[in-house]
Formats: structure tokens, sequence, C-alpha cells
């Protein structure tokens, strides 16, 4: 059985905060029981907490008062229920004597918990080479506002991922499931010359992570890559992600260069409209909007639940006088909700086509020589396909 006796005393917020973290990543059901474990690694530089599970690895570094060093591991998932409700203190760790179990006592509270044997735990995987670094904050912004077009469904791999495709120190992210697809612009500083590399990237795994290490004392994001690997790395953690070994479809083709129709409405007062009128939607969850000068109206109808409409004032200007469209309002929810602007802007080819929600451009595009509305450069767009109204 391969594992060596511990003993240290650590903070109990540092460590519940520590062990939280690496336990987040742990699989709840693992292809190994070994894999649930959380080791405990106490050396004279202080305690290393690590996780793995094969596609995901996590480490953290913190402070404690190590009185013997060690290496060991135990269930993870158990340790962060323990550790989260401690009282505040000092937590002490320890073997007992035959070495069989780890002792955990913070106050009056004391813990006895079986060590996992280390004899079949995998070698974490080693940190790749630092590519860059990112703003921490604006590219957990960004991979939130991608994440949610991405697809849920495993048997479509290439969909669960988040595309991302790095040009000098131009980031772009996107994600689609056939039925939106959300592209966002952002800017890293690269140490190294890279052109034209492509990942993708588990679109739960990455949001997930840009979360974690976005711990708000404005210190950069280390993007690591390797074959087939990226890694993060943000003051005292790391983690590294397997990439998807899947094809990513081409998107570029669906981005219309130029609209017929254009609008823009407040998007609080849009969605909080959205909310409302479906809630009489029928099964196929559809809501119409009908554009026209000054104006968009909303409507839904359903047999047994009846019908609701709500008008709200918004610029339109196109080739006709109106448009009447209509989305999956869940769908044109999670589009607006990611804008982040006051204000949204539509663009619209005609009621059968995808349209682009962005957020709106300072000034509005005028008309070309054809009659139509060139698409704004914008740093965020969601495109979205609509629902086909009848006839």
């Amino acid at each position: 059985m391969e594992f060596q006796a511990v003993a240290f005393r650590v903070a109990q917020d540092d460590f519940a905060d520590a062990v939280s973290w690496v336990a987040h990543n742990l699989p709840a059901r693992p292809v190994q029981p070994v894999l649930r474990g959380l080791v405990i690694t106490a050396t004279d530089e202080g305690l290393e907490l690590a996780g793995f599970d094969y596609e995901v690895s996590t480490k953290v570094r913190l402070n404690a008062q190590v009185i013997q060093n060690g290496r060991l591991a135990v269930a993870g998932k158990l340790i962060s229920d323990i550790t989260a409700s401690l009282a505040a203190g000092t937590v002490e760790v320890e073997t007992d004597e035959a070495h069989s179990k780890l002792q955990l006592s913070c106050g009056t509270a004391k813990f006895e918990l079986p060590i996992i044997p280390l004899d079949e735990y995998p070698s974490l995987p080693e940190m790749p080479t630092v590519a860059g670094t990112v703003d921490p904050h604006q590219f957990t912004e960004a991979v939130s506002q991608v994440a949610t077009a991405a697809g849920k469904d495993d048997a479509l791999p290439m969909l669960t991922g988040i595309h991302v495709q790095i040009s000098g120190s131009d980031l772009v992210m996107a994600a689609t499931d056939r039925f939106r697809l959300a592209v966002r612009h952002l800017q890293w500083q690269p140490s190294r010359e890279i052109e034209g590399e492509t990942l993708l990237i588990p679109a739960r795994t990455l949001q997930d992570t840009a979360k974690s290490m976005d711990t708000g004392l404005n210190t950069p994001l280390e993007i690591a890559l390797g074959e087939g690997l990226i890694g993060m790395v943000t003051e005292n953690r790391q983690t590294t992600t397997r990439l998807l070994d899947a094809e990513f479809p081409n998107y570029n083709p669906l981005l219309p260069k130029a609209h017929n129709y254009v609008a823009t409405c407040d998007v609080e007062d849009l969605l909080k409209a959205i909310k409302r009128v479906s809630l009489v939607a029928d099964k196929s969850g559809q809501i119409r909007m009908t554009f026209s000068a000054g104006q968009v109206s909303l409507t839904a109808a359903n047999a047994e639940s009846g019908a609701a409409e709500e008008v709200l004032p918004a610029s339109f200007a196109g080739a006709e006088d109106h448009l009447v469209i209509a989305f999956n309002p869940a769908y044109l929810r999670d589009g607006l909700g990611v804008m982040r602007s006051k204000r949204v802007m539509f663009g619209f080819t005609d009621s059968n086509r995808s349209a682009i929600l962005i957020p709106e451009p300072e000034e509005i595009p005028e008309k070309n020589a054809e009659g139509q509305f060139p698409s704004p450069e914008s740093h965020m767009t969601y495109l979205l396909m609509p629902v086909r109204l009848p006839g």
C-alpha cells in the first residue's frame, strides 16, 4: 500500500477553499475507485492538493505548518464536506499510529478518515509550455458568453466544446448546438508567435475552470498549450484539460455580411416581455416578433392557455415596412442574456433566415448601394435560427 505518513496544521478557511476547488473537479462516478481520491502532499514548502480523472487535473498550493512530510489520499468529496462544515480556527491533520487512518481535528470536532492506497493512482500530466496571458475576468466573461450556445449531447462531441482560434493577439471563441451560434473576440498577450492554431475545449469544463481561476486579484491568467492539452495557471492554482478530438464545423459562412432589416431595443425590457408572453406559448415554444416603425410586438398563443401580446418601443428600418419572425423563447433569452449591454441590435435577412444579435453599436450602419445594412463590427455575436412560421 503506497502512502506516506503526514502531519500538518493549516488555517481552516484556506484549507476548506483549496479542498473544495480540487474536490469539485473529481469525478462523481470514477472509472477507477482511486480517482475519487484527493492527493495531499506535505513538504517543507507547504501543502499541495491534487486531483485527476484522466481528462482534467487540478493542483493547488497553500501555506501550512508541516510537521511531517509525506503523501497520501483520502475521499475528496467527503473531506470537502467536512472542511466546509468546520468552525473557524486551525485544522490539525496527522496519520494514526498504524498509518491506516487520517485523523483531522478542528476545535471540538474530530474525524477519522480511511486512507486511499496510491499504488494505482495515475501520474498527473505535465503542465505544457506557457503560450501567453489573459485578463482572468475578461476571459471568464467571454467563456460564459460563448458557452451558452454549446451543445449538451455527448453523442455529438464536436458540438459540446468551445472552439478557440488563435491568431497573434486575437482569440476567437465559438460554440454552437446547431440552433444557435455564439462568437466572441478577445485580446490576449501571447508570449510567442502563434498563427492559426485551433483548440476544441469541453465547454462545461472550460466554464467551470475559468470561473474558479477568476480570483479577483487582477493577476494575469497564464494559458499553456501542449499536444492535445491546455493548461491554466494563476496564483497558487493550476489545471490541465484534455482537448476534444473532434472537428468543429466551419461557422464563418453562416455569419451574414449584410442585412435587409435592422432593429434595436432595450435588453431588460425585452427579456421581461418575453418571459411574460411565453407563459402562454404552445408546446413548440414559439414566440412571434413583429417589427415595424418605432415598435416590436411580441405574441404567443395556445389553444389551451390562451394568447398574449405585448408591444415595446424599438427602432426599425428595412427593405419593407415590417418584418414578422418567430423564435424559441429560451434561445432568444439566452442570447439577450449574454449581450452585456443596455440595448441590443438585431440584424435580419428575412423571416426564414438566421438572425444575429449584437450589443448596440455607437452608430447604426447606413444602407449600401444594394439597399442592405452592412454587418457592424462587434466583439460578441449571437446567431439564432428562427422557428418557421406557418405557411
